[in-house]
């Protein structure tokens, strides 16, 4: 694990920033002086223990939520086809990547990020709270409450950390963000075996109460903590004007408004479906980053050679797109064959379906650390665009891989475990090539005064990734996933990661990584 940062004065605990606004110059006096969590210091303790839980409750019950709509009502489940249920899920995280970008602004220009992150929290656990409540009817609720907490959540967790470097130390600060991505595979590794044993094997609102609790026990840590973060995050960087905030409060009165009348008549007129309001997540996941780009490539500001960047980025942002809409099926069709498709006996024990989503993120364990070795020996000769074609033909094979089980499988035959493991360390090779590498590059290739709005340009690529593979398996009509549906996503797959390397060399002079 990379060392503290060490700051030059004697008077500076390690992490904090050398130049700090208000926030680190009251940290200095307010923040205990004992270390925390690996010798780092307290404010870490604290983002860090609260970003854990959080994960932790995120990835359990994501881990059990397709089963449990799956599942039979006679079992407590909903009974829904498995193409509405990967529906759902899909678009699910489509709105959690969606509701990002106001949580972002929300936090930068009206809360501040340490509230927006606390009251995030908040929400996240109400909708966990929702969904361990034995009705039906709150799972939408749920599901949206922790959308939309997750969205004012993870971003201004993000900026709350590094509000505590300074802006030259890259190095401090990509150790500290390193441990954080760690933090969040540990949990993610965890989360479903815990969760998965409570849900599948006692209840499956038990399972979503022990999500509730890890998140419950995410912002305990985070209240506790509170005196360590000094002013950090305590008010807005740039506050929003007052015509700002009216402008964005009409239009956010003006969309509810519109929303609720037209799902209001659906329903008086009794032709509501959940899948009308599906709709609009999708419709939302189109829009959004077409919005976003116009936008951005309009703006005055952006010099002739910033456009050509903004416009060559759109390449790598529909390449991320086709990633996500395969990497998010891991937690629905992939879910899907585990539970019907593959031997889960193990020493007289029937094995949870939920336990195979610790797969990933212990994979990714393993790999990241030899990725990043690759990556350093290559430098400048595996520029971003090759790296994603390496995350691509992984991704591709996963999926050949799971159409070789789906076609061992076509006769009812359980195939093997080792199918599905095999797949599981195919996609964390994937994530390990886009997750970071693509949030790196975002960060470069944005324009100046415009990092944030890029970065969130990378995360709505999982958006519309979310609204497209969401669709994927109710398209096919398939109960569970077969071989032609695997085959067809890993043409796809591999399509793009063959055009991703074919142009290359053009993707990089025009994008400079």
């Amino acid at each position: 694990m990379a060392a503290p940062p060490q700051p030059p004065a004697a008077d500076r605990r390690p992490g904090v920033s050398a130049t700090p606004h208000g926030a680190v110059a009251e940290l200095r006096q307010s923040a205990a002086p004992r270390p925390g969590l690996l010798g780092r210091p307290r404010w870490f303790t604290t983002l860090f223990g609260t970003d854990v839980w959080e994960r932790f409750s995120f990835y359990g019950m994501t881990a059990i939520l397709v089963l449990y709509m799956t599942e039979d009502t006679g079992h407590g489940g909903l009974g829904m086809s498995a193409g509405d249920a990967a529906l759902l899920y899909g678009l699910y995280m489509a709105a959690v990547f969606l509701t990002s970008v106001p949580g972002g602004w929300l936090g930068d220009r009206v809360l501040g990020a340490r509230r927006a992150v606390l009251h995030g929290g908040v929400l996240i656990a109400l909708g966990h709270l929702c969904m361990a409540v034995p009705v039906a009817g709150l799972l939408y609720p749920g599901l949206l409450l922790i959308a939309c907490g997750t969205g004012l959540l993870k971003p201004n967790m993000a900026s709350l950390l590094s509000a505590f470097y300074d802006r030259e130390d890259r190095a401090g600060r990509d150790a500290g963000f390193a441990v954080f991505y760690m933090s969040v595979q540990v949990s993610a590794l965890l989360a479903p075996i815990v969760v998965g044993a409570l849900g599948e094997g006692v209840n499956w609102h038990l399972g979503f109460g022990a999500a509730a609790v890890g998140m419950g026990a995410g912002l305990l840590q985070y209240v506790r903590g509170y005196r360590h973060l000094g002013d950090a995050g305590r008010t807005p960087e740039r506050s929003a004007t007052r015509a700002e905030r009216t402008r964005a409060l009409r239009t956010t009165l003006v969309a509810g408004a519109l929303a609720v009348l037209g799902y209001g008549t659906d329903a008086a007129l009794g032709t509501f479906r959940i899948a009308h309001l599906m709709a609009l997540i999708g419709l939302l996941c189109v829009v959004s980053p077409v919005i976003c780009f116009w936008r951005l490539l309009r703006n005055p500001l952006l010099t002739a050679a910033e456009r050509v960047r903004v416009r060559t980025y759109i390449w790598l942002f529909l390449a991320s797109a086709v990633f996500w809409a395969l990497f998010l099926q891991g937690g629905s069709a992939f879910a899907l064959f585990a539970k019907h498709a593959t031997d889960r006996e193990v020493l007289g024990r029937t094995v949870p379906a939920s336990w195979f989503q610790a797969a990933v993120p212990l994979f990714v364990l393993v790999l990241a650390p030899l990725f990043a070795r690759w990556w350093t020996r290559a430098g400048d000769r595996m520029p971003t665009a090759a790296k994603y074609a390496v995350g691509m033909g992984a991704t591709a094979a996963a999926y050949l891989v799971m159409a070789g089980a789906a076609t061992r499988a076509a006769d009812g035959t359980r195939v093997s475990p080792l199918w599905l493991v095999a797949a599981f360390l195919l996609l964390a090779a994937g994530e390990v090539s886009f997750a970071p590498v693509g949030m790196s590059a975002a960060t470069v290739i944005a324009p100046a005064t415009f990092v944030s709005r890029t970065v969130a340009l990378f995360w709505l690529s999982g958006a519309l990734g979310g609204g497209i593979g969401g669709n994927a398996l109710k398209a096919s009509g398939d109960h569970v996933p077969g071989p032609v549906y695997f085959l067809a996503l890993g043409a796809a797959a591999l399509a793009t990661g063959t055009a991703l390397l074919l142009w290359r060399r053009p993707l990089t002079r025009s994008l400079g990584v």
